[in-house]
């Protein structure tokens, strides 16, 4: 006998279900209930066992269904079986003891299909008879009888010769077992069975005939058997059958491996998967070296990246994403970093800037052996890094200890030297190649008329402002400030403000919350902590009245998505429309813009952001002056990927990533064979006491005697698209022919029917089936 057949859905319930109160057997019980339906090919027997099982499973149990057949296919007998617990199901194996038996056929009623049924259980028959004919069959037992074929052919479902009774049979198990008609529909309707199959499944509900028999119970004899016991030496045992029942398939299993989203929506280039996957091992160290092996900032990034891979993580649509930013932060944290490495080449590269994304390629560059000189305008390395985000969100230890580590790798830092336009072609004539990360340099103003420019510096640009707050004895004690802008400039400005004692702190946003570029952790943050946002909102000029500021705004409604695909504000034209805004203080977060002035006249930006135009060494751009991108993750993958650039033209090695494979989206994933679970949050310090220091807001993972969060977060993973080795695949093959061979596995199409259930069972979307 070969099994097969699908097996149902598995989850846990979020919360428990309450106490069912009505009186069939199936409901009445506690611990798992096991059944076993005989029938024959042909008669939906595994999917009345899928209907069964969906329609518990749909109210929040545990459930497990398959099927075994012989080696005929239509007309010959068959078992399937169905387990519901509310508890996770692990046991794999044929039930061998029911709690209850259902009988497609007629002419498979008879004391066999009894055999290791427990006494309490029902024995629910396909039969015009009444139950009392089977008397003598069934003494003492308790019996439902249903005419099932004579509904299923009234209703048109199959024939008189091949009655396809699953649905109808459904409804009669479904008022034996305690389950409401209501029930029978939802498990229909989920599989897309209308019609027929639920008007027969209603009669049924209704026709069927319950009662306990009369006379003596007495067990079934168990088989008779020839006497003969194999031994591990006869030919048969272990052996595969003579039949080749791969000649039966019409499809294949195949394994594939996907790219996981959140690796996609990394723009470090992170493996994100693996590292994760590390953690959930609680091996920290593994960890670690995976993302240093694309990015030197796993702290940096732990605490400031907007997370795109947590916005992609299929998780979502299960529960919650997997707190990805929080595990890097606590291997970033915790684990120690592996020795640097030094330079050996003969080759040298010059980096001009010291942001996110220079010291990403000077990384990457002196990784790879390169003598790497960085060259930096500011008294300190770091860039944006160090001017523009605020110690509450980035504590300079640690982003200071990260850039040290950079360093160790033989990176000679220069400070204070800032590079021009005729600097840049010196360092080409110097170096053999040079890397240009400087970023966005330039503040984007706004026209607030001409007594903006008099207001004695109480207008000014947010990233000049963090920048004064971090190296001066800043007061805005008492005033109230106004923050244009909806960006993570923005909101730190505003944040900060709070923190040096403003009276009122306001954001001035254009348009709606949801469509602000800042973190909406930031955002929200932001709030709880006092600062006021006025959405749909744009300025339009400023004046001064009695030595303060009055800022005129214009109200604003969302039109039709402009270029960015965000819905565009425009004008409101009611009458208060136009209202002013009094303030002492007015910080303008618009966004910045690269100065290109550093690009030599004459000079070509070509493919993958190379100057073509010199005579000398090639140049690189890379970060946010090449693309705008406006991120320190997106910053820190594109000084890798021109570093990579750079070393092809040295070298002519190519250590760029093969193309991606596709993304495994949620329509791969098995997420019905997972458990909810609840995600991991980090501590974070309470508003108030926010509102009146600078220390860190986000704590990160605390770990306790018995709860380490990192890697109980960690291993909530799905491990998309990527198969883990959990051996499923193996475990529910009812054939045999799926075997395990190191890391990989073999599938023996010798034997493999084509039934799908490794694949169904495959929980990362690597098995999938091909038609032949």
């Amino acid at each position: 006998m070969r099994q097969g057949g699908v097996e149902a859905s598995v989850r846990t319930p979020s919360e428990p279900a309450a106490a069912d109160t009505r009186a069939g057997p199936a409901a009445r019980r506690s611990g798992m209930i096991e059944l076993t339906i005989h029938g024959r090919g042909g008669q939906g027997g595994v999917t009345l066992a899928k209907l069964i099982a969906t329609a518990y499973f749909l109210r929040d149990k545990h459930v497990q269904a398959f099927g075994v057949y012989a080696a005929e296919r239509s007309g010959a007998p068959l078992q399937a079986f169905v387990r519901i617990d509310d508890e996770e199901i692990t046991n794999h194996n044929q039930v061998s003891q029911p709690d209850h038996v259902i009988v497609l056929d007629p002419t498979l009623i008879g004391p066999q299909v009894t055999r290791g049924l427990k006494p309490e259980g029902w024995v629910i028959l396909n039969t015009p008879q009444p139950a009392v004919a089977f008397a003598e069959v069934f003494a003492g037992r308790n019996v439902a009888v249903v005419d099932g074929t004579g509904i299923a052919v009234a209703q048109g479902l199959g024939t008189r010769a091949v009655p396809i009774v699953n649905t109808t049979m459904l409804g009669a198990v479904a008022r034996v077992f305690g389950l409401e008609l209501a029930d029978v529909e939802a498990a229909l309707a989920s599989v897309r069975f209308h019609g027929p199959n639920v008007d027969s499944a209603r009669e049924a509900f209704e026709q069927v005939r319950q009662t306990t028999l009369p006379g003596e119970f007495r067990p079934a004899a168990p088989a008779e058997t020839n006497g003969h016991v194999a031994g591990i030496l006869d030919a048969d045992v272990g052996g595969m059958p003579s039949i080749h029942t791969g000649n039966w398939a019409t499809r294949a299993p195949h394994r594939r491996q996907l790219t996981p989203p959140c690796n996609q929506g990394c723009p470090a280039g992170n493996d994100v998967r693996s590292f994760v996957e590390a953690a959930g091992r609680e091996d920290y160290a593994a960890a670690l070296e995976i993302i240093l092996k694309t990015s030197p900032f796993p702290g940096v990034c732990g605490r400031v990246c907007p997370a795109p891979c947590m916005t992609a993580c299929n998780r979502g649509d299960f529960d919650q994403a997997v707190n990805i930013r929080e595990i890097e932060r606590y291997v970033a944290d915790h684990a120690p970093r592996p020795e640097p490495t030094y330079p050996w080449r003969a080759h040298a590269v010059a980096v001009v800037g010291s942001g996110p994304a220079g010291l990403s390629a000077a990384y990457t560059l002196a990784r790879l052996g390169y003598r790497v000189e960085i060259f930096e305008g500011g008294p300190a390395l770091g860039g944006l890094l160090r001017t523009g985000i605020p110690e509450y969100r980035l504590p300079q230890h640690m982003m200071a200890d990260e850039i040290e580590y950079i360093l160790a790798h033989g990176v000679l830092p220069h400070v204070n030297h800032f590079v021009d336009r005729q600097e840049l072609h010196r360092l080409s004539t110097t170096f053999d190649a040079v890397f240009v990360g400087t970023g966005l340099q330039v503040s984007r103003g706004l026209k607030l008329g001409p007594e903006a420019g008099g207001s004695e510096g109480r207008v000014e640009q947010g990233i000049d402002f963090l920048d004064r707050v971090r190296h001066q004895d800043v007061s805005v004690k008492g005033e109230d400030v106004v923050v244009i802008g909806g960006g993570n400039t923005a909101i730190d400005a505003a944040r900060t403000a709070v923190r040096l004692g403003a009276h009122r702190v306001r954001v001035v946003y254009r348009r709606t919350r949801d469509q602000m570029p800042a973190i909406m952790e930031e955002v929200n943050e932001g709030l709880d902590e006092g600062v006021e946002l006025h959405e749909l909102v744009a300025p339009l000029r400023m004046h001064e009245d009695l030595g303060r500021l009055v800022l005129t705004c214009q109200r604003m409604r969302l039109g039709e998505p402009d270029e960015s695909g965000r819905a565009q504000p425009i004008p409101e034209t009611t009458e208060d429309a136009v209202f002013d805004l009094c303030c002492d203080r007015i910080i303008l977060a618009l966004g910045q813009s690269a100065d290109l002035s550093i690009v030599p006249e004459g000079a070509q930006v070509r493919d993958h952001h190379r100057l073509v135009g010199l005579t000398a060494a090639p140049i690189f751009l890379g970060g946010d002056v090449a693309d705008n991108a406006g991120t320190v993750t997106a910053a820190i993958g594109g000084g890798r990927i021109a570093a990579l650039h750079i070393h092809r033209t040295l070298t002519g090695e190519d250590l760029f990533p093969p193309p991606a494979e596709p993304v495994a989206g949620p329509d791969v994933i098995g997420m019905q064979l997972f458990a909810h679970r609840p995600r991991q949050e980090g501590l974070v310090l309470r508003p108030p006491d926010r509102r009146i220091t600078f220390t860190e807001v986000r704590r990160g993972f605390l770990d306790e005697p018995s709860h380490r969060p990192a890697a109980l977060e960690a291993q909530r993973c799905f491990s998309c698209g990527v198969c883990n080795q959990c051996d499923r695949c193996v475990q529910h093959c009812p054939e045999g022919i799926v075997r395990r061979e190191g890391a990989g596995y073999e599938f023996d199409y010798s034997y493999c029917k084509g039934c799908g259930l490794c694949a169904s069972q495959c929980p990362r979307g690597v098995v999938y089936m091909a038609q032949l």
